[in-house]
């Protein structure tokens, strides 16, 4: 199955604020039902366990409504593991309001070298085309203290077809549109790790999750060198 890019409805705001609302509301159930927290809340753990750091602060870029980092604090604290964050959109009608958060273009952060510990994103890599994946995870890295974790889909034949099963489960027509088109989009494994071999990253961990997802740790150093 070829990558297509087909532009997305929510990016462009396509809709009207019900539609809009609607939409975000989809995305945090897919998010909640269909591994969007577990991974991320999964790749959070692997680089606490793998620095013993247990106070970690990051930045959720495109984050949307910020579900998956509040969703990620949440669940990591019984574990030991203290989450800070902070999110950025590139619109503030998908923040809703939510604070800490700032609009800001993903591939030119508004901030110093080193400010968080981690950069994250989900569900945003598909969005960008291999340049700007490698400009966007290099970025992440400057503005990183140990690494950028990305949450993304994988592109199959499969993936696509439980798409179409769960449109009853969606209440936005954006989302009936957008959910398909970013299965189309999304990267493979293998296309996705040559694409981070040409980033700033001193090394690459890719990991399959639950339900198709892709687990990315792009370490700003070696982990043996991240404590």
């Amino acid at each position: 199955m070829r990558r297509t890019v087909i532009p997305e409805l929510l990016d462009a705001d396509a809709g009207s604020p019900a539609e809009i609302h609607d939409s975000l509301a989809d995305l945090r159930g897919i998010n909640r039902r269909f591994g969007g927290i577990s991974t991320t809340r999964s790749l959070i753990e692997h680089l606490s366990a793998a620095t013993n750091l247990r106070n970690l602060s990051l930045l959720d870029v495109a984050a949307g409504s910020g579900d998956v980092a509040h969703a990620a604090q949440r669940q990591l604290a019984p574990r030991g593991i203290r989450l800070s964050y902070m999110l950025l959109d590139s619109a503030a009608s998908h923040l809703n309001g939510h604070r800490p958060s700032i609009v800001a273009n993903a591939l030119a952060l508004p901030f110093r070298e080193c400010s968080f510990d981690l950069v994250s994103c989900s569900l945003f890599l598909h969005h960008l085309e291999p340049d700007e994946v490698r400009r966007f995870v290099n970025e992440a890295l400057r503005v990183s203290r140990l690494a950028v974790l990305i949450n993304d889909l994988r592109r199959s034949a499969i993936h696509l077809a439980l798409v179409y099963a769960g449109f009853p489960l969606f209440r936005s027509r954006l989302t009936r549109h957008d959910a398909p088109a970013s299965v189309r989009r999304a990267y493979r494994h293998t296309e996705l790790r040559d694409i981070l071999a040409s980033t700033d990253a001193a090394h690459v961990e890719i990991v399959h999750h639950f339900l198709y997802r892709l687990g990315v740790i792009a370490w700003k150093h070696r982990p043996s060198e991240a404590q």
